[in-house]
């Protein structure tokens, strides 16, 4: 059995945050991924770590937006300590934001790069979590994925594979190029076509048209540590918390 963690941010709908935390040991997760809200004041903080401290979840990542990490590092690094983050994980790219070409990608990673270097030095790593748009060929080919990563050699990859599928890249692809150096994958499913468009088309692990028993285990293989089912946009927090980690343990 592998030990699961589950992303918050597919809960963030249905506080409080206690309850959620309660739910999810309850059904047998063993870890929870943060994301940037729960970690922005002391508030969420406090309600956070009394709920982990209550249910014996530890939160082995975090999503951290890069101007925090750029700005505040030693913030971060605070955070990271009070939580036992290992791995803070850069979630997204504003649109406006988004390099165009090879050169400006290329940047892209050496400012994470940068990043990583300093929560090196504190015994943290840093990671990246693609979404669809990193998957999507730049004028000469290139991935903008590859850019990223072969710019920051020691940056992890958060590899997020429905993303990449819906891009229509091959989910494989990245597991044979990238290996152990993908240290979470995310685990979401795709609905079949013209079905739960009240969830934007995302289903629960297993059940929806990805070769998830396939995949996991080819990255489990790979080296992959920590496994986080995430859904965008859940209608019932429960029910995809609870069938996403029943279909996990048949794979």
């Amino acid at each position: 059995m592998t030990a699961l963690s589950y992303q918050l941010y597919s809960s963030r709908m249905f506080p409080p945050l206690e309850d959620t935390l309660s739910m999810l040991a309850e059904i047998g997760y063993a870890h929870v991924e943060g994301y940037g809200a729960l970690v922005a004041d002391a508030d969420a903080m406090d309600a956070l770590e009394r709920g982990l401290q209550a249910t014996g979840l530890t939160m082995p990542s975090c999503h951290v937006g890069l101007a925090m990490c750029e700005s505040d590092p030693d913030g971060v690094l605070r955070i990271a300590e009070r939580f036992g983050i290992e791995t803070v994980v850069i979630p997204f790219i504003m649109p406006e934001d988004r390099p165009t070409d090879v050169a400006g990608w290329l940047a892209f990673g050496a400012r994470l790069s940068a990043v990583a270097e300093k929560l090196a030095k504190a015994g943290r790593r840093l990671a990246y979590h693609n979404h669809d748009f990193e998957f999507v060929p730049l004028a000469d080919g290139s991935l903008p994925i590859d850019l990223i990563l072969e710019a920051a050699p020691e940056v992890l990859f958060e590899y997020d594979v429905a993303w990449a599928v819906r891009a229509a890249a091959d989910p494989m692809a990245p597991i044979d190029r990238y290996g152990a150096r993908i240290a979470i994958a995310h685990l979401k499913d795709i609905a079949p076509e013209g079905e739960a468009a009240d969830e934007e088309g995302w289903a629960d692990v297993g059940h929806g048209t990805m070769e998830w028993p396939t995949l996991f285990n080819a990255l489990k293989a790979a080296g992959t540590r920590y496994f986080a089912a995430e859904h965008d946009n859940p209608s019932d927090h429960r029910r995809f918390a609870q069938r996403s980690f029943d279909a996990t343990q048949t794979f």
